[in-house]
């Protein structure tokens, strides 16, 4: 049953990976559909420039991450991405708190979702965990 559940982990852990990929990829090549995705509108000249490169970078940073993770069975690469993931749940309840924006749980939620399941890759999934199982 133990081998499943990993099964089960790394299978979800690899189509995090993916899906951070994609819209990072899709940042660069069809900006105005991964904004929506996003709940977004595109900005205009170098704001555009900026919401482009940081969203983009991010998400394809955190894409290759993850890859990294499940590659070398490191877990800082897991426990890295899982930061970066709570810390945008935590700046969209900020935003939403101090500053007017909508609270969107719709986006939240699978974030929260996201960075648990990659604090239990970083357990489970790491060179750490497969030297001493238990």
């Amino acid at each position: 049953m133990r081998k499943a559940l990993r099964t089960i982990l790394w299978v979800l852990t690899v189509l995090i990976a993916l899906n951070f990929l994609v819209m990072g990829l899709r940042w660069a090549v069809a900006p105005s559909g991964a904004a929506e995705a996003l709940n977004m509108s595109l900005f205009n000249g170098a704001a555009l420039s900026s919401q482009i490169g940081d969203v983009g970078g991010l998400f394809l940073g955190m894409g290759l991450f993850v890859l990294l993770g499940i590659v070398t069975k490191k877990r800082e690469w897991f426990l890295a991405t899982s930061l970066l993931v709570y810390a945008i749940a935590v700046f969209r309840i900020l935003a939403w708190l101090f500053h007017g924006a909508s609270l969107v749980m719709p986006l939240i939620v699978p974030e929260i979702v996201i960075g648990t399941l990659l604090l239990i890759a970083a357990k489970k999934l790491t060179a750490d965990q497969s030297q001493n199982p238990k």
